[in-house]
């Protein structure tokens, strides 16, 4: 029974299928007593599965109205009444690195997934329900029209893994586009020697004329004074024709000549 009418401006679609309940959780890698922190549990779908798993149990939720309908059904979790895109998560866990999970508002996706690249140090995973054709963007092969910044810059920072597809037809009420399930791993090794903001601005800017090349696209950004001759054979191509390696190479060359961003 839905308890709370799903509302427009926080993009609330609550999911009310068991079965996928169940496939979404079996893709969740936890274990006992592991730090989870989920993401607008809508009516507590996922919520009931996961606090079975653990007791260190957080909870966002910015819709005021299920804040004591969730301390009531759930009293051994942590619940925070705020907008997600506004936490400092390493102010509520420190230096711990926690599993996020959560249906998150198509709307905000783009976002939400830079404010857990800029929280990474604190994230172990984040398996999130997004709309499909996102799904498809972020896991998309170069030289392909659903490759760009937002694909490169997670490939940079974490592992993407598809789980799989889900119907509209799961959700109250129902969206119309279909989702997917993704599993985000911020284990994955970085090179701390490349300056992560520097690297975020030079993929963001050659992108920034996509159907030029990649000279036209720098040298009509903030790199525009910036010599990059010595990839000569990069520049001649378009950014959706570079593999992640080329982005940390045009990186390298902005730092060791112009210094950290």
């Amino acid at each position: 029974m839905i308890l709370h009418k799903p509302l427009k401006k926080y993009g609330q679609n609550y999911l009310v299928d068991n079965n996928i309940i169940d496939k979404i959780i079996n893709e969740f890698d936890i274990i006992e007593n592991d730090t989870v922190l989920e993401i607008g549990p809508g009516e507590g779908a996922l919520t009931g599965r996961l606090t079975l798993l653990t007791s260190r149990f957080t909870i966002i939720e910015i819709d005021k109205r299920k804040i004591e309908f969730l301390k009531e059904k759930y009293p051994y979790a942590k619940i925070i009444n705020d907008d997600f895109l506004k936490i400092d998560l390493s102010k509520i866990y420190g230096e711990e690195k926690v599993n996020i999970i959560g249906n998150i508002p198509y709307n905000i996706t783009s976002p939400i997934f830079y404010k857990l690249v800029e929280n990474r140090k604190n994230i172990k995973q984040a398996l999130l329900m997004v709309q499909y054709e996102v799904a498809k963007k972020i896991t998309a092969e170069k030289d392909t029209k659903d490759y760009g910044i937002l694909n490169v810059i997670l490939n940079y920072f974490c592992g993407i893994k598809y789980c799989f597809k889900i119907s509209p037809n799961v959700f109250f009420p129902k969206p119309k586009v279909n989702s997917a399930i993704i599993k985000l791993d911020f284990t994955k090794e970085i090179n701390n020697e490349i300056d992560d903001n520097l690297f975020i601005q030079i993929v963001k800017s050659s992108f920034g004329n996509r159907r030029k090349n990649l000279k036209n696209s720098l040298t009509n950004s903030i790199f525009g004074n910036y010599d990059f001759t010595s990839v000569e054979h990069l520049l001649k191509l378009r950014a959706e024709q570079l593999g992640l390696n080329d982005f940390i190479t045009l990186t390298r060359i902005a730092q060791e000549n112009y210094g950290r961003k």
